[in-house]
């Protein structure tokens, strides 16, 4: 046992919440005066985790060597662990004769479970577990209905957030930090989260700079120069009109209430600005879509195998033409604006988000296959596939999901490239043979696929009458 009980020190876990500032479990521990140990544990074992895609872990590498660089400027680290989190974090907590442990929440089932075991056992062991709200801007359990349930629809979903208490302030990022004693860790290498045999990662190294410091200079960028036009911009895939803040939410490099209150200052400091104050809904409406998506995850677990709507699993997917699926992956169906948002997001780790529901309303609509595979491809290939997101929009384009559209309301991938890519600057960019002569015909036809689909949807409300 430590001689100085106020030597003991408080462990900090990062997770998905990569940065200094507003960091509410960073802060409860800089505040106890302690010495602060701060950890990340790479969990490739816990049952229940679903591992980062290829272009995630990317990502992460480099997120977390920013993390650290950042520590370092204030008298800390970052310790690596590799493990199952909870067995991992109680050695550690152990080893150290901690006197506290924080984090901050996250909202998937096995994350939940794991988190809930290891608050159990350090208060058990005499060791203060605190966990915070730090990566929604409310918590699941306080924006029910007036029967107190979960909202499956996005407009009252909203409307209720708009009506609870304003998000919290930011927090700063703590000046200094008393070190911790020090502890055996991994190199951040060490945990191979990077590409190498072979190394495809060069398009997103051109792409992104992550890191903390990169997302603010991002959020502010994106304030100065994108916001006033956001909402006219946002749908156009050929300019440069979104904010490209979704990895930083993701890997929690910037906080929803970091970008919520620099969003509403900007509005705020132009009262009179009719148009900035639109485009300023018209974005907190989307970071709203964020927020109901994670509240979704947090009473459906299995929303990346399992459709919300469980009518929709008497679909009668037909068989699946792996080269068909592989056309779709690679950018290779002929059809312009899917193949253009294919290529990108393999080159960028992204893509317009207009331009992925087109892509998705292609394979389930127009391919016929089934949802949960075009998840896999993203999870695979986005910088920001997360848990939440990532199967919330994949269900909610098939059909099967929360707020869904109706199921007849077909993306049709020629309408949406003459109506949002008029002048054609996006599909040329990334599919420069689409006007030379040497492009393909389409997979399928665009037209035919889409009653194909219909009938099929006809099981569906079959079952539903049933």
């Amino acid at each position: 046992m430590s001689a100085d009980p106020d030597s003991r020190p408080a462990v900090v876990w990062f997770r998905d919440d990569l940065r200094l500032a507003d960091n509410p479990a960073l802060d409860a521990a800089a505040r106890t005066g302690r010495p602060v140990v701060c950890v990340y544990v790479w969990d490739d074992r816990s049952a229940g985790l679903r591992a980062p895609g290829g272009a995630a872990r990317w990502w992460l590498h480099h997120s977390l060597t920013s993390l650290d660089a950042g520590l370092r400027e204030r008298g800390s680290r970052l310790v690596v662990l590799r493990g199952p989190a909870e067995p991992t974090i109680a050695g550690l907590l152990a080893d150290l004769d901690a006197a506290a442990v924080f984090w901050n929440r996250r909202y998937g089932g096995a994350e939940r479970r794991i988190d809930t075991a290891v608050k159990t056992a350090a208060r058990e062991a005499g060791i203060e577990a605190g966990s915070f709200g730090a990566n929604l801007l409310f918590e699941p359990w306080t924006i029910r209905t007036g029967s107190d349930t979960p909202f499956s629809v996005f407009t009252p979903f909203w409307r209720a957030c708009q009506s609870a208490p304003a998000p919290r302030k930011p927090l700063a990022a703590p000046e200094r930090l008393t070190p911790g004693p020090d502890v055996d860790g991994l190199a951040i290498d060490e945990l191979d989260l990077l590409p190498t045999h072979p190394d495809w990662a060069a398009g997103l190294r051109d792409t992104w700079e992550p890191g903390e410091p990169a997302a603010h200079t991002a959020l502010h960028a994106f304030v100065a120069d994108a916001l006033a036009g956001y909402r006219e911009e946002r749908d156009v895939p050929g300019v440069d009109g979104t904010s490209r803040l979704s990895p930083r939410l993701r890997w929690g490099e910037l906080s929803p209430h970091q970008v919520w209150h620099t969003i509403t200052a900007a509005r705020d400091a132009n009262p009179r600005d009719g148009v900035l104050a639109e485009a300023a809904a018209t974005f907190l409406s989307e970071l709203g879509w964020r927020e109901f998506a994670y509240h979704t995850l947090f009473e459906h677990p299995d929303l990346a195998t399992v459709n919300i709507h469980r009518a929709y699993d008497s679909f009668p997917w037909p068989r699946l033409q792996p080269s068909v699926l592989r056309a779709w992956q690679q950018g290779r169906t002929g059809v312009p604006l899917v193949d253009a948002g294919m290529r990108e997001l393999w080159r960028t780790g992204v893509m317009h988000n207009r331009v992925r529901m087109v892509v998705a309303s292609f394979l389930t609509k127009n391919l016929l296959i089934d949802w949960r595979l075009g998840e896999e491809w993203f999870w695979d290939t986005l910088v920001d596939a997360d848990p939440a997101n990532n199967p919330f929009n994949w269900q909610w384009v098939a059909g099967s999901g929360a707020d869904a559209a109706p199921y007849f309301r077909v993306f049709n991938p020629e309408l949406q490239r003459t109506k949002f890519d008029r002048h054609g600057d996006y599909v040329r960019r990334w599919v420069p043979e689409w006007d030379t002569g040497d492009y393909p015909d389409p997979v399928v036809d665009l037209a035919e696929s889409r009653r194909a689909a219909l009938a099929a949807y006809e099981t569906v409300k079959s079952a539903q009458r049933a």
